[in-house]
């Protein structure tokens, strides 16, 4: 393995985390999530040599992966209900979850609602971007991202609520 390549698998796995939450915000599935998970890993590579550092690698990492997730989402075919169905009995035989888990479950169940810029710009919040990084990289304003994010994050306890959970 050359020093190219031992670099690039270096800063893969400190950053990770980004790949697994931008599949798990955009995949319902066990299985998509992963498939996303490789596909923005080869994306990834394939766009390695036109990283220039004039952003932190995370930054430039962000914009890769969200752009893969968002084209991967377009041709992505939606599966059958039946997917849902066997998502509602996994969530009832695992019940002796801790409650932080149960509180991810409730959000990420409410994520796949939202539509890819409003997935976008939480999981972007989330990565504690300010609202200046996060437009930067939507390709927004501002002013916009603060209004679409207050708006997503307003959506977003609606839909929680809507699934049965109560904040404390």
């Amino acid at each position: 393995m050359n020093h190219r390549e031992q670099e690039f698998l270096k800063l893969i796995d400190q950053h990770k985390g980004i790949i697994h939450k931008v599949s798990r915000m955009y995949m319902e599935t066990s299985e998509d999530q992963e498939d996303l998970f490789q596909e923005i890993i080869l994306q990834l590579w394939k766009s390695y040599d036109s990283f220039q550092g004039n952003s932190l690698y995370s930054s430039w990492m962000y914009r890769v992966a969200l752009n893969t997730a968002l084209t991967f989402f377009k041709k992505e075919k939606r599966k059958p209900d039946n997917q849902k169905i066997h998502q509602e009995m996994d969530w009832q035989e695992d019940s002796s979850s801790s409650e932080k888990e149960t509180q991810l479950d409730y959000f990420y169940q409410a994520v796949q609602q939202l539509n890819q810029i409003e997935k976008a710009l939480i999981f972007l919040f989330l990565e504690g971007q300010s609202h200046k990084e996060i437009a930067d990289n939507l390709g927004i304003t501002e002013g916009n991202a603060r209004v679409k994010l207050n708006r997503t994050k307003e959506k977003l306890q609606t839909l929680i609520k809507q699934q049965g959970y109560e904040f404390r």
